[in-house]
């Protein structure tokens, strides 16, 4: 019921979900190996060799690390600085690893946050990022258009006492749209993003501009729609002096009315979500 509303298949999505556990599996492998002296380049380049070991050989873009206040975008003012630097890990420093592989011609785009070490103020972070979960899938039921979700994720925020650092990306985007694309065993990337998928965006631009609605999810003009039916890699990602943490998962929309069918997480078995639901059973026992 779910693929048809969609235009995917069963095995369509099944593909999806199978790439983005793959993304977290590697997430959880290398957060599992750093440890103090680290940099951000060898924690991307241990995500890349990890995926290509699995048979990885296109992206949607290149691997991304970023430690300390760098998770928090901290002084971030163009895109160079979201590359990977020598920044090394230190012992109760959170950390951010993001991918965004495509496997077999499916995409995945996924965030993982973690420290090294305890660190109260992270911990806080990822326990208030189950709120913008449940926010966004909500309100993305209700049809409401993609602008003011936005502006409603940010009122959660303020409310929580957090900066919004998603607003740092480019376009200040909390999502954008992915899709299938032609499976090649090797697609040239520019600036860190593949050639295969931006055509693919930039092909979805073109045609959501002519209908008016964006493959962008951002604060601006442009994302004034209602959610448009596909799938849409999200990421909320909060802030707070200096220490930043996220999540980025696939979010299903379609056409159906029922509002259960019209929108879903991809996924709820992903480390984020493994989480919340142990501190919750710890609460009631």
């Amino acid at each position: 019921m779910r693929a048809k509303t969609l235009g995917y298949s069963p095995a369509d999505l099944r593909g999806f979900r199978e790439v983005q556990r793959l993304s977290y599996e590697c997430a959880e492998s290398v957060a599992a190996r750093l440890q103090p002296g680290v940099t951000e380049r060898e924690a991307a380049r241990m995500q890349r060799e990890w995926l290509r070991e699995r048979g990885v050989r296109d992206w949607f873009h290149l691997p991304f690390a970023w430690f300390g206040d760098r998770t928090a975008f901290t002084g971030f003012k163009i895109p160079l600085q979201f590359f990977p630097t020598d920044r090394a890990l230190e012992p109760g420093m959170a950390f951010v690893l993001d991918m965004a592989p495509i496997h077999q011609g499916f995409t995945s785009d996924i965030g993982y946050s973690g420290c090294l070490g305890p660190n109260p103020v992270h911990e806080r972070l990822m326990s208030d990022l189950r709120a913008h979960r449940e926010l966004i899938l909500r309100e993305v039921r209700e049809r409401r258009p993609l602008r003011e979700i936005y502006e409603d994720v940010d009122r959660l925020m303020a409310r929580q006492g957090y900066a919004n650092r998603h607003r740092a990306y480019p376009f200040g985007v909390i999502a954008h749209k992915v899709d299938r694309v032609s499976d090649r065993r090797w697609s040239p990337t520019v600036f860190g993003f593949g050639t295969n998928a931006l055509r693919g965006l930039a092909k979805d631009a073109l045609h959501g501009h002519r209908e008016g609605w964006s493959p962008l999810w951002s604060p601006y003009r442009f994302s004034h729609h209602p959610p448009e039916p596909g799938l849409w890699a999200v990421e909320p990602h909060l802030g707070f002096r200096g220490t930043g943490a996220k999540f980025e998962e696939i979010l299903v929309v379609t056409d159906s009315r029922d509002p259960e069918e019209s929108a879903f997480w991809l996924d709820d078995d992903l480390p984020h979500v493994r989480r919340w639901q142990e501190q919750e059973e710890a609460q009631t026992a």
